[in-house]
């Protein structure tokens, strides 16, 4: 299938701009949130940033609620960034639309990005913003119990790591991971997507490869499954999982493939392809049906696992 028309002309209006690997980690960031304030901003009942302790400092943090009541499932999102831009500024409206499909409680976590903070600064920040949740839940209307993790591109990354490390510290307990086209293995080898779409689809391989090597300052980590949890060993045990993947995505394959190893070491797992997006796609909920169908199934999918205990503040 073609890709989306809607998507085509974005991709068509942007032609002229230069690559990512060119444009300085500041100036990028500071043009994707100029990008991100355009976008109309669902209403959800509350919004509110707060800082929390982290192993580098203080972790920005955003709390969003869909209502003022006690008992809901809550997760914790980590924004896509290719590991370098990005925040939970230009995430704010993927956030608003999540936290309304899933009737969730969602903190989106301002984690570390390269060249300033590399591996491991990001895992270690999301395990902690995850760990704090878990501590804090109760006290802006979550339930601990149903602690999840969520992410898209680098973001879901920090996702899966945060889960393989919970698993293996003996919690938190996490409910379930939410993983919108992943990032699951740096690229020695090719995948086929990269070939397919490594260009004129948005995301381009150099601009991963880009990301990759400012957040990799050490070589060795490529292999290591925090970076690359396509390489860990053992994935059972991991909580459930809801795994997107878009057909005109360089990162396809290797999404593809995870879902397949998760399948493989018995967690239940999920794979929904659209096979005319591309990627970052969600981030366009509220403006592309696609997306809005896509974030509706990841609600209903929540919804079949998640019980609010609804009680009045």
């Amino acid at each position: 299938m073609a890709l989306h028309p809607q998507l085509q002309a974005i991709l068509d209006s942007s032609a002229g701009m230069p690559p990512m690997q060119n444009v300085p980690p500041a100036a990028l960031r500071a043009s994707f949130e100029a990008q991100a304030v355009k976008a109309p901003r669902p209403e959800v009942a509350h919004v509110e940033d707060r800082m929390i302790p982290g192993p580098r400092g203080e972790i920005r943090v955003r709390i969003y609620r869909p209502d003022m009541d006690q008992g809901h499932a809550v997760i914790t999102y980590f924004h896509g960034s290719a590991f370098v831009v990005c925040s939970i500024d230009t995430h704010d409206v993927l956030c608003r639309h999540l936290c309304l499909q899933s009737g969730a409680v969602i903190v989106s976590v301002d984690y570390g990005l390269a060249p300033e903070a590399p591996f491991p600064a990001g895992p270690d920040d999301s395990f902690a913003a995850t760990s704090w949740t878990a501590a804090h839940a109760t006290s802006f209307g979550g339930d601990p119990a149903q602690l999840m993790v969520a992410g898209d591109s680098a973001g879901a990354t920090m996702a899966i790591v945060t889960a393989l490390r919970a698993r293996d510290a003996g919690g938190p307990t996490i409910a379930a991971q939410l993983l919108f086209y992943p990032v699951t293995d740096y690229p020695d080898m090719l995948p086929a997507s990269y070939i397919e779409r490594g260009e004129g689809c948005g995301l381009t391989a150099s601009a991963m490869r880009w990301g990759w090597d400012l957040y990799l300052t050490d070589p060795a980590d490529r292999a290591n499954p925090m970076a690359s949890p396509l390489r860990a060993p053992d994935l059972s045990g991991l909580p459930p999982a809801y795994v997107i993947t878009a057909e005109y995505d360089l990162l396809r394959d290797e999404g593809q493939a995870f879902a397949g190893r998760l399948t493989a070491a018995g967690v239940a797992t999920t794979l929904a392809h659209y096979d005319d997006m591309n990627h970052g796609f969600l981030g366009m909920a509220g403006s592309l049906d696609r997306a809005d169908e896509a974030m509706a199934a990841v609600g209903a999918w929540l919804a079949a696992r998640t019980i609010t205990q609804r009680s009045p503040r």
